[in-house]
C-alpha cells in the first residue's frame, strides 16, 4: 500500500492511505505516530475519506532521526574519479541529516545564491523503519523494513569540498529544502525486492542520472545492520546513497548545476516519482540574495 501525508482544504495535515483517487484518513496525528504505536496500517482507519484531487500532498513523514547514508554505490566513487574529486567517497559513510530541511512534492528547493554557485542532485532510495532496536545483524534487519520512499540529496558541491578538508561533511547537504522526500510511503509487500528498482533522475526532463538499485555493493540489509549500534526510533529513514551521474562529477559540471527554473524529477520503480522545482532566493523570501559569501 502507499501510504501518504496530506494537507487538508482547511490547512490541517494528515495522514492516509491511498486508495485509487481517494485518502482513507488513518486515526493518528501523524504518519511517525503510526509507527511509534505499532499500528497496522489497514486497521487503523478513522473510517474517514477524502478525494486526492481536494489534497496536498507533503512530505510522508518527519522522522526523529535520518540516517544519511552513503559509500553504497561504488559507481558514484569510480565517477569522482574523473574529476579528481577532493576525498574518496569510502563504503561505509553516515552521518545525520537535519529534518528540519525536509521537503515534500511540488515543493521548491531554493537556491541560496549566497552561499553557493554550485547546486547538484542526488538520487537516493531510502527505507523508513518501523520499529525500534539496536546491535542486530542483517538476517534481523528486514523485520525492520516498514516501506521505502525517495530522497533527492541536494548538495552544495562547493561547500563540501571545503569541509571535507577536515575529513567531514554536512551543512553542504543540510541547508533549509535541501532534502525532497516522497511523493509517499510504499510498503515492501508492493515494493517486492528493493534491489531490483530501476532508478532515474531527470531535470527539465533531461536524463541525468540512471541506475538500478541492485548496483549497490552491499545489501539494504547490510546497511540497516551495519548503523544498527547507533539505535533505530520507529518512523526512523535510512539513505542508501545515490548513483552516477550527480552533476559535480561531471566534465562539464558547470553546465550541468540546478539553477533557478529547473524542475528535478526522481523515479524509483514500482514507488513513484518526486518532482520538485529549483526557485531563487528572491522568488522565495521577496529580496534579493544577500552578497556570495564562502561558507
Amino acid at each position: 500500500m502507499k501510504l501518504a501525508t496530506v494537507e487538508t482544504p482547511d490547512g490541517s495535515r494528515r495522514a492516509g492511505v491511498i486508495e485509487g483517487d481517494q485518502l482513507a484518513l488513518l486515526d493518528v496525528p501523524d504518519m511517525r505516530t503510526l509507527y511509534e504505536r505499532g499500528l497496522d496500517p489497514a486497521a487503523a482507519s478513522s473510517g474517514e475519506r477524502l478525494a486526492l484531487a481536494d489534497v496536498r500532498l507533503c512530505a510522508p513523514i518527519v522522522p526523529k532521526k535520518f540516517f544519511h547514508t552513503s559509500g553504497n554505490f561504488r559507481e558514484h566513487e569510480e565517477e569522482s574519479k574523473v574529476v579528481g574529486w577532493s576525498h574518496e567517497i569510502a563504503p561505509w559513510i553516515v552521518f545525520f541529516q537535519n529534518v528540519d530541511a525536509i521537503i515534500g512534492p511540488d515543493e521548491a528547493i531554493i537556491y541560496p545564491e549566497h552561499l553557493t554557485e554550485e547546486l547538484d542532485h542526488e538520487l537516493e532510495l531510502a527505507v523508513i523503519i518501523g520499529k525500534a532496536g539496536r546491535h542486530f545483524d542483517a538476517h534481523e534487519a528486514e523485520s525492520y523494513i516498514a516501506g521505502y520512499t525517495i530522497f533527492n540529496d541536494i548538495t552544495a558541491r562547493d561547500i563540501q569540498r571545503r569541509e571535507m578538508r577536515s575529513g567531514v561533511f554536512s551543512f553542504c547537504k543540510a541547508i533549509d529544502t535541501f532534502c525532497p522526500l516522497g511523493p509517499w510511503i510504499v510498503t515492501p509487500d508492493e515494493v517486492g525486492d528493493p534491489h531490483d528498482l530501476k532508478m532515474t533522475l531527470r531535470v527539465n526532463g533531461e536524463l541525468r542520472q540512471e541506475s538500478h538499485s541492485g548496483n549497490m555493493s552491499v545489501t539494504i540489509p547490510e546497511i540497516i545492520a551495519h548503523y544498527s549500534p547507533l539505535g533505530y526510533s520507529p518512523g526512523d529513514i535510512i539513505s542508501t546513497g545515490t548513483v552516477s551521474g550527480v552533476a559535480g562529477f561531471s566534465e562539464n559540471a558547470a553546465d550541468l548545476y540546478l539553477r533557478a527554473g529547473d524542475v528535478v524529477e526522481c523515479e524509483i520503480e514500482r514507488i513513484g516519482t518526486l518532482s520538485n522545482p529549483v526557485i531563487s532566493w528572491e522568488q522565495a523570501y521577496g529580496v534579493p540574495a544577500p552578497p556570495l559569501q564562502r561558507w
